[in-house]
């Protein structure tokens, strides 16, 4: 599915089977690298089965498509500018095949969009960054596979050093009013995200 969804997408652009080819590939590679447990294909699976639900209240569908293959495709738990360089390869890639400057505008702020999660003024933005975070919003045992696959990208670092960090960001989630910011996802996620945010917490803090 999601290799298909990504060739149709490209056909809107080019002809050259070889490049949809290789950027798919590439796709492939990026998102199988053996240091991911969460930030996989899966991932984007997931997400798109969401988008979906939400398709007929997208703007531009073919933005959000090339945000979903690209927002993670760079992914270095030892670094902070993963959405930096995630949005900067999609720029590069959707050149290539001559997306215009439009699309390519869109895609790069809703990629930088995930690091901060923040509501914006674009719809679409805020659509993708709570599909992002559905998984906060699942049943617990999900949500606690999940979190344990986010240890595992960041096995590098102790436990007492991954624990402050977590914390933060669970904290973060903990201290919006509201974890999602589009009615749908908000209706369908934030109890239990809210929910399982505080049991990870209390975990944690045990």
């Amino acid at each position: 599915m999601l290799r298909n969804t990504f060739i149709e997408l490209l056909k809107n652009y080019t002809d050259d089977d070889a490049l949809m080819d290789h950027l798919w590939n590439e796709i492939v590679e990026n998102y199988a690298a053996h240091n991911r447990y969460y930030h996989t294909l899966q991932h984007l699976d997931n997400l798109w089965l969401l988008l979906i639900d939400v398709k007929e209240k997208i703007r531009n569908w073919d933005a959000i498509l090339f945000t979903l293959y690209y927002h993670d495709i760079i992914y270095d738990p030892l670094r902070s500018d993963n959405e930096e360089k995630s949005a900067d390869l999609a720029g590069v890639r959707m050149k290539q095949i001559g997306v215009s400057n439009h699309v390519i505008d869109l895609c790069r702020k809703q990629i930088l969009a995930t690091k901060s999660h923040l509501e914006s003024t674009d719809s679409d933005t805020n659509y993708f960054t709570d599909a992002d975070l559905s998984i906060l919003g699942q049943a617990w045992e999900m949500y606690a596979m999940y979190s344990q696959n986010v240890r595992k990208e960041y096995a590098i670092y102790s436990n007492s050093i991954y624990r402050a960090g977590r914390l933060k960001v669970l904290n973060h989630f903990l201290s919006k009013h509201c974890i999602y910011k589009t009615s749908y996802f908000h209706q369908k996620f934030e109890q239990q995200a809210q929910d399982n945010l505080k049991n990870e917490v209390v975990q944690l803090e045990g």
